[in-house]
This record gives C-alpha cells, structure tokens and sequence, in this order.
C-alpha cells in the first residue's frame, strides 16, 4: 500500500504480507506504478538519507523490513536541467501524456554535449513539453532512450514520464523494439556475391537476408569512430535486405536495415564491414569514385557529392510502455534521399 503525493513531497509506503529480505527490493515491490521508482533511483534515494522509518533516516537498503511497517519517501520536485528551452521546429508524429514520437531532421543533434549546447532535440522538447514532462531520474528533462545521428534522419521516440522512460528502456534492452532504417550502399550485398561468404561475422538467412554480427567498440586511434572487433566490444547485430539495385553494371543498392541491438553508428561501421559503406558517409569510407557509364553522368555525379550518410529511420514500433497498445510509426524519405533516389538508373530485369 502506498500513498502517491502529487508532485514531489513525501511518498508513503506500507510494507505487506510475506515482503522481500531487504529494504530496496520491498520498497520497489510496494512501491506505486505511478511513482516510477527503479530500485536504482530507490537505491540513491536511501543513500541520501531520504527514507525514513518512524523519522529516523535508513540508510542500509539491506536493512530487514517487517509487515505492516511505514516508510516516508522524501521525493523532490524534478529539478530543472542544465539545457535550455528553444522554440525549434518539431515534426510530431505522436503524442500523449507519458511519450513523444518525433520525425527528425537531417542536422539536428539529439542531446547537448560538448560543441553542440544549443539547437539540440532535447532543447526543442523542453520547449515544446514544457510542462508535461513530469520527470525523468528527478529531473525534468525528455527520456532519451535512443539517439540516431546527427546526419541521420527519421524516427525516435522519447519519454515524458519516469514510467515511461523505464518501459522503453526496458524494450530496447529486450531487443523487441522493431527499427527498420533505409540505407543507399555501394555495390549490391547479395547471395551471389562470393565475396560476401569470405568476410567474417556476415552470412545469410532465409530471405536473403544478410546478417551482419560483430563485436563494436571505440577505434583504437580515433575516438569519434566505432570499429568492428571479435574480441571483446558490445555484441552488435545488423540484417540488410536488398530492395533495389541501380546502374547497369549495378554498382548502388537500396537495403532495408533491421536492427537487433542498437549500438553507435552500428549501420554505419556494419555496412562498411561488409564491403557495403553508406553513400555520404565520410567517416566510414562511403566516399567513393561512382562509374558515369553504369548510372550517367548526372547521377553519379550527384551520388558522390551526396553531403551526408544516406541514411533515414523509416519505421518504428514498440508497445506503448503505459497503455500496453502495439504502435506502429512510418516516415517517407527525406526530400534529399528521395531526389538522389529519382536520378538514380534501375537495373533493367
């Protein structure tokens, strides 16, 4: 049982039958949906001295717990971040009281960091939310559970509530959060490519499908880069589906990229792994001299001067974290995707 004040003050909760063998995991089993209280921001709150039995601050959150026992939860008012309000331009998708789905521009940085303290989605949503943004950790700020890049366009949805923020992250470290990304790539990753049998961590499913799995971790010289490792790194796992080929030779693809884990710029470094770099994309090798008699002069012309990775979030679904309702979001192709798509010759038969 658990009395749930409006907007910080005190939380009251009241141990029950048969509770847990410590104090953290019995608050966190006691504790309201509504709060949104993890067991590590129960863990800092009895750390702080902010839980209380009969007044007296409990600081061990092993301590032994009894039923029936009262515990006072000190909870602060969500403390105004560092990052400022600006009035950006959104384009929303969805949105309700616990979530936001925002189609992202090309150019715009997710969160603030050094060199980019300004113009940043996070300060676009602190002005659009305002004050619907109930509190993340006892901060109020958007829940930012996934990022794409800066360059990269489309999809993300972002937390409003605490209880939200925990049921997003909760389906992205599950891996059941569906991402399908579109991505213009040199050359064609196909079955027939012998090429592709003999490069380490790819192979292919049913389908056609290529599936890329790898180890990712930072590049040992640049540290702005990731790079592929097969000891050691975060486990990453990309599947590229080829939907188009263009130029005759064909010499440029259009892949449909699922992913399973969502690491950085985990397309981007797979792709390129595979023999398949981004077009655009100067960090990882997608920069490369395209033949005027495969695709015409124009076009290759355009493709190579293409100013970023050609890369775009095109869907996004996930069950709602409060709600329980299965979403489904689509975003077309941005106006430059699409017009370097127009120029580009598909392979006839």
């Amino acid at each position: 049982m658990a009395i749930l004040p409006p907007h910080g003050g005190k939380l009251s909760i009241t141990i029950g039958e048969d509770p847990p063998d410590r104090l953290d995991k019995a608050l966190v089993r006691e504790a309201p949906e509504e709060a949104a209280l993890s067991r590590s921001r129960l863990m800092k709150l009895i750390g702080e001295g902010a839980v209380r039995l009969d007044g007296v601050p409990v600081t061990d959150p092993k301590a032994k717990v009894a039923e029936g026992q009262v515990y006072e939860i000190a909870l602060d008012a969500p403390a105004e971040v560092e990052a400022r309000p600006e009035a950006i331009p959104l384009s929303v998708v969805w949105e309700d009281e616990d979530l936001i789905v925002i189609d992202k521009p090309v150019g715009m940085v997710v969160h603030p960091a050094p060199g980019q303290w300004t113009g940043t989605l996070v300060n676009a949503l602190l002005h659009h939310c305002g004050e619907s943004l109930s509190g993340i950790g006892g901060e109020k700020r958007p829940g930012i559970v996934h990022r794409i890049d800066k360059d990269t366009s489309g999809l993300l949805v972002v937390a409003k509530t605490d209880r939200a923020h925990q049921g997003l992250a909760a389906q992205f470290e599950a891996h059941t959060v569906e991402r399908r990304y579109l991505a213009l790539v040199h050359g064609v990753p196909e079955v027939s490519d012998p090429r592709l049998r003999g490069v380490r961590g790819t192979s292919f499913e049913p389908g056609g499908v290529l599936r890329i799995a790898t180890g990712l971790a930072r590049h040992r010289t640049d540290r702005q880069r990731q790079a592929v490792t097969f000891e050691g790194g975060r486990h990453a796992v990309t599947r590229a589906r080829l939907l188009e080929r263009f130029g005759t030779p064909p010499v440029l693809a259009l892949v449909e990229c699922r992913l399973e884990t969502g690491r950085t710029h985990q397309i981007r470094v797979h792709m390129a792994h595979a023999g398949h770099g981004l077009i655009g994309d100067q960090t990882y090798g997608g920069r490369r001299k395209l033949s005027p008699k495969a695709l015409g002069a124009e076009a290759a012309a355009a493709a190579e001067a293409f100013p970023r990775q050609a890369l775009h979030a095109a869907s996004l679904g996930f069950r709602h974290p409060v709600s329980g309702e299965e979403l489904s979001f689509e975003s077309p192709l941005p106006a430059d995707m699409a017009g370097l798509l127009s120029l580009l010759p598909r392979m006839q038969g």
